[in-house]
């Protein structure tokens, strides 16, 4: 699948047209979260039948001008909803179940099959549904003439800070080519620099947020300044609300690009990557480095990366952050530091390394740990075909006797028996 994002141009009548089809959204995602709430033993097949009788209700005429299939659309976000909740519940999950919440703000309507119609030249759309939104043109850097209006199974209509935009999800199966040669690292996440591989060479962290302080500061002193308590907010409020969501929403494209970048350069240049599973939503708890943490966004650069590695076929390997820092990559020995020791220095075997390198090395003995694991069992050789020789991690043995598209599965993979039981 394929998510290709174009800005929507148009006329200030069109984008109300938006902004109604985005709040009707809104009122039947919330009216099925109602509905399951007074009702027991509520299916998702109830609350698509309960679309169409919004539809027809005189009481709400907006909820026919929508499009069917949006309307379906949002009562299946409404039970996705619901559907996690009880998912939590089943599982047992610690701490908030995630009940479902209604929506106050939305900011996405999301049309099917319908509701929609692309020109001949795909540069410009049309909304077809009760709203009369009307043509509009597409601004993208990817052509969509390639792709037919079969392969767009879904488009959904976002609101940002600086504009309408279209998300078309197209049906496209992505390869690449990779060259294999054998290449592996390990990757230890950090602060100080965004990640540091096991053959020492360090990717510097930007720290996008902390450059924008200043300039969001202002912004938000002038917001706070023209916002009047219990009246009607004036135009320069407003004015003053969209810059500071424009400043945010820069920042945040700035870590996704950066990200993205990121990880590409790293799967086209490595056949073997392993990196650590750090659970960054209970990291974020400690309120001293919470800001440093969100700004490095590591959740989304590991996101892309096993996105990329799908694409290449490239190998990725996550595995659980214990003791990698504390251990020594040469000897094994145990080396307390704290978070000012920045260089690792093993009284054993007398290795001084920077503290970083010497995580990553660690990362990626575990990752051999992992794989040998996996081709050693029988799973690994009754589907690979792989020789009885045991796998003790030799830098070509996995290139040679098993499949790249079968160990492709190890980004899969979480080994919570090292969890409790971590390697010495």
């Amino acid at each position: 699948m394929l998510v290709i994002e174009a800005k929507l141009k148009g006329a200030q009548e069109q984008y109300s047209k938006l902004d109604e089809a985005i709040r009707t959204g809104q009122f039947i995602r919330n009216t099925c979260l109602r509905y399951w709430q007074d009702n027991k033993r509520v299916t998702r097949n109830d609350l698509q039948k309960l679309c169409a009788v919004l539809a027809k209700n005189q009481e709400t005429p907006w909820a026919k001008k929508l499009n069917s299939q949006a309307r379906q659309a949002h009562a299946d976000r409404a039970w996705s909803a619901i559907q996690r909740f009880y998912e939590n519940c089943r599982l047992g999950k610690p701490g908030k179940k995630g009940y479902p919440k209604y929506k106050k703000f939305s900011r996405s309507v999301e049309y099917k099959n319908s509701g929609w119609k692309l020109s001949a030249d795909r540069r410009q759309i049309s909304f077809t549904d009760g709203f009369e939104g009307g043509t509009m043109e597409l601004w993208s850097s990817r052509d969509l003439v390639w792709y037919s209006e079969k392969q767009i199974s879904r488009v959904r209509v976002i609101r940002r800070a600086d504009g309408y935009y279209a998300q078309l999800l197209v049906d496209w199966d992505r390869r690449e080519e990779h060259e294999f040669q054998g290449k592996m690292t390990g990757i230890d996440l950090g602060l100080k620099e965004f990640y540091t591989d096991s053959d020492g060479n360090t990717v510097e962290n930007p720290r996008y947020l902390r450059k924008s302080e200043r300039r969001l500061k202002m912004l938000q002193r002038r917001v706070s300044q023209k916002h009047i308590k219990g009246k009607k907010q004036s135009n320069r409020y407003h004015k003053a609300r969209k810059a500071l969501a424009k400043q945010h929403l820069k920042v945040s494209r700035q870590r996704e690009d950066k990200a993205r970048k990121d990880a590409l350069a790293l799967v086209k240049s490595k056949d073997l990557i392993v990196y650590e599973d750090l659970k960054i939503q209970n990291m974020v708890k400690n309120h001293h480095l919470a800001k440093s943490i969100s700004d490095a966004s590591w959740y989304q650069f590991t996101q892309w990366l096993k996105y990329f590695a799908k694409v290449h076929g490239v190998i990725v390997i996550a595995v659980p952050p214990h003791n990698t820092t504390v251990d020594c990559s040469c000897c094994g020995a145990k080396v307390k530091k704290t978070l000012s020791t920045r260089t690792h220095r093993c009284s054993q075997c007398g290795t001084v390394l920077d503290r970083d390198h010497n995580a990553a090395k660690n990362i990626l003995a575990k990752g051999f740990k992992l794989l040998a694991e996996y081709l050693n069992s029988t799973e690994g050789h009754s589907e690979s075909g792989a020789k009885s020789s045991k796998a003790q991690g030799e830098t070509d043995l996995w290139l040679k006797n098993i499949s790249v598209l079968v160990l492709s599965r190890l980004d899969e993979l979480r080994i919570s028996n090292y969890a409790e039981n971590p390697p010495l």
